[in-house]
């Protein structure tokens, strides 16, 4: 140790250390915090919170690509199973026709995630994602049939903290359906504060002296719940008598129970918002379960709920997303083709500017969202998991397909509002609130989760800090605090330096139409690494309650990863010309978004002489701004695009199922097109009418 690290700590760090510890100014992190915190890992969110994003390296992340086994199960398989199921008729009957159940189940359609070695079809992430798009576009319902046994569940938990002889039972009957599996979590008083859970379970000696374990369980809003062969649950386990030697309170911890076992009742079904897919409440009272019917065994004793959040950090990237992709994708595509082929006042309703302008609104956001999709997975199959990153995914995803299908009714009217077999949003418009409420509720994951979780996580030194302040480490601490201070300090220069050149100091690798947009990400990187640093100062432990100050700091920190991945897609993509404009168009939109988040942060961040000072920097901010106002000829282009030229439309919105009611509206916009040309045609020649 040097000489000024030892003055400097004596002088400073330890008077410093002692104020931190006793006023408790940085944010404490709780036992079950930290789990979640420790739960995935950091991508390139970290670069976002450094201040000076790599962008080279964030480029260079791989692209998935479906194998040729993915591409035929989605021309073949997933093609018949759309075809065989009917969504109305689903509606009508309260569940998919036994023909889809079974062929489900042959096709192995559940295990998707499962190994090849278990009797599964071993898809990548993406292969997943694009599988459960597609049924989307056909049923909501039979999307999240099959979604959910490939998302957290006895599956996806079996594969990561499995013993291999409960893998070696369990697998092969979840792929091929012999058994069907829900995983049961929430229950009345505990929803996204899942560490609150009462189901609990007692360990005790049966009348043969072996250890078993009592359950007692109330669920509710669990998927599959009602046809489960076989239910994953949470519950807290409890030892009164300290028969495995491990203490009285072992944690939460989750089992594999069979649903045939006496006390387990399923006899209930939920109706979530008259959406049939099967979602129920579980009771269980005195059910009788092995010690090895824990998942992991022994091994996971108390280990139930590091294995929640770290299945959780995955899977909110791959499940929800792809459904609202392939909604979002479907809501575009009914709309574009709407509007070429229903007329008004004597024109096509998709060059009225009101409706053109909701339109090109309409395609930008599907551009962004299957970019956002694609990045997000592509880092999975690439062993990442970003556990930010996900939550950005899930909450941005579920939100934006929201809109989208608000905004596909408005134009479709009557068409939309109707029911009947001809409607193709109604059902969905019924689903997407589902969407925002599983898998951690949309408000507590944009308050809680994206920033208020990744400032710790992704911040290069904060929760170094923290975990130096617990331990009573000053060493490591002064290490961290200083380093922690340059960081600032360099930031704060950067994000100045930056708004004076209106980004134009960062000098891009990448020419073209990309290279503006860059640089403004690189300036609004620094000064969000800059201002969430501010509002740890300012706020120290009190910034995790400020939970509206930490949802606008979310916000920006989204649209970055959201235009981020934008970039890689029109760069992988190479560069498209007739795609600049709908990357302009969410480029617009993204960086819009950013200031008024900006300016919600200046004018709450802080008091007093603080607070107007920040204030008065947010009404220069205000002047400076990172966005633009968006110009009507770039979304009346997107509109024109979507509407008049099927190949554009048919790539935006590639992956979704073109039978029944879609085909139809293929067939109009085709049959539409070619009257226009041979009218044209006619007209030109001197003709003037049509023949027959």
């Amino acid at each position: 140790m040097s000489i000024v690290k030892k003055i400097r700590m004596q002088l400073l760090t330890k008077p410093l250390f002692a104020l931190l510890t006793s006023k408790g100014l940085l944010p404490s992190i709780s036992a079950t915090e930290k789990t979640a915190l420790r739960a995935g890992g950091v991508w390139m969110e970290g670069d976002l919170f450094s201040g000076h994003p790599d962008f080279e390296k964030i480029m260079a992340n791989p692209y998935p690509r479906l194998s040729e086994e993915e591409q035929s199960f989605l021309d073949n398989e997933v093609e018949e199973l759309c075809a065989m199921t009917d969504d109305w008729e689903v509606f009508q009957q309260r569940d998919l026709p036994q023909q889809a159940w079974e062929y489900i189940k042959e096709k192995r359609f559940f295990g998707m995630i499962i190994p090849r070695e278990y009797g599964g079809l071993g898809f990548s992430a993406y292969g997943h994602s694009c599988v459960i798009e597609k049924l989307a576009t056909r049923s909501q319902v039979l999307a999240i049939t099959v979604m959910v046994p490939n998302s957290l569940g006895p599956a996806e938990l079996l594969l990561h903290y499995g013993l291999e002889s409960q893998k070696d039972h369990y697998l092969p009957r979840l792929a091929d359906g012999r058994d069907i599996p829900c995983f049961a979590l929430t229950e009345p008083q505990a929803g996204s504060d899942a560490t609150s859970i009462q189901a609990h379970g007692t360990v005790f000696r049966d009348g043969d002296n072996a250890l078993k374990i009592r359950l007692q369980f109330e669920k509710r809003y669990i998927t599959l719940g009602a046809i489960a062969t076989v239910i994953g649950l949470a519950f807290v386990l409890r030892d009164p008598d300290n028969l495995l030697g491990r203490g009285e309170d072992l944690g939460i911890t989750c089992a594999l129970v069979d649903a045939a076992k006496e006390g387990v009742d399923q006899s209930r079904r939920h109706d979530p918002l008259n959406v049939p897919f099967v979602n129920a409440p579980l009771v269980g009272r005195d059910v009788v379960i092995d010690i090895d019917d824990i998942i992991g065994g022994e091994k996971g004793l108390g280990n139930g709920w590091t294995m929640l959040m770290e299945s959780l950090a995955v899977g909110r990237g791959i499940s929800l997303p792809s459904t609202s992709t392939g909604g979002s994708k479907l809501a575009l595509f009914a709309a574009s083709a709407y509007s070429s082929v229903r007329y008004q006042f004597g024109i096509a309703i998709g060059k009225f500017e009101g409706i053109a302008e909701v339109l090109g609104r309409m395609g930008a956001d599907t551009y962004l969202l299957d970019a956002a999709r694609t990045f997000t997975i592509g880092a999975i199959d690439n062993g990442e998991k970003p556990a930010v990153a996900n939550a950005i995914m899930k909450y941005q995803s579920t939100e934006k397909f929201r809109r989208m299908i608000l905004d596909g009714m408005d134009i479709l009217g009557g068409a939309a509002i109707s029911r009947g077999p001809n409607n193709l949003l109604a059902h969905a418009y019924f689903g997407a609130p589902v969407a925002i409420t599983v898998e951690g509720a949309n408000i507590m994951t944009r308050t809680l989760i994206q920033f208020g979780q990744g400032v710790i996580r992704c911040h290069p030194y904060a929760y170094g800090e923290i975990e130096a302040l617990e331990k009573g480490d000053v060493a490591t601490f002064d290490t961290l605090f200083f380093s922690h201070v340059k960081h600032v300090l360099v930031n704060g220069f950067r994000s100045v330096l930056l708004g004076l050149t209106r980004g134009h100091l960062h000098r891009p690798k990448h020419g073209g139409v990309t290279r503006r947009y860059e640089q403004k990400l690189s300036w609004v990187s620094a000064r969000f690494a800059f201002l969430s640093d501010v509002a740890l100062g300012v706020m120290g432990a009190g910034l995790k309650r400020k939970e509206s100050l930490s949802g606008r700091f979310a916000d920006v920190l989204a649209q970055m990863y959201l235009l981020t991945a934008a970039l890689k897609r029109f760069r992988q993509e190479g560069e498209k010309k007739e795609d600049e404009v709908f990357l302009k168009v969410a480029m617009v939109n993204g960086f819009t978004e950013i200031d008024n988040a900006f300016a919600g942060i200046y004018q709450n961040l802080g008091r007093g002489l603080v607070g107007l000072l920040f204030k008065s920097i947010g009404f220069y901010a205000g002047i400076n701004r990172f966005g633009s106002v968006m110009q009507d000829k770039d979304v009346h282009k997107i509109a024109a695009l979507l509407t008049f030229d099927a190949s554009v439309r048919d790539r935006l919105c590639g992956n979704i199922y073109r039978g029944g009611r879609v085909g139809e509206l293929i067939a109009a916009a085709r049959a539409m097109q070619e009257a226009k040309e041979a009218f044209s045609h006619r007209k030109t020649s001197g003709e003037q009418s049509l023949d027959e």
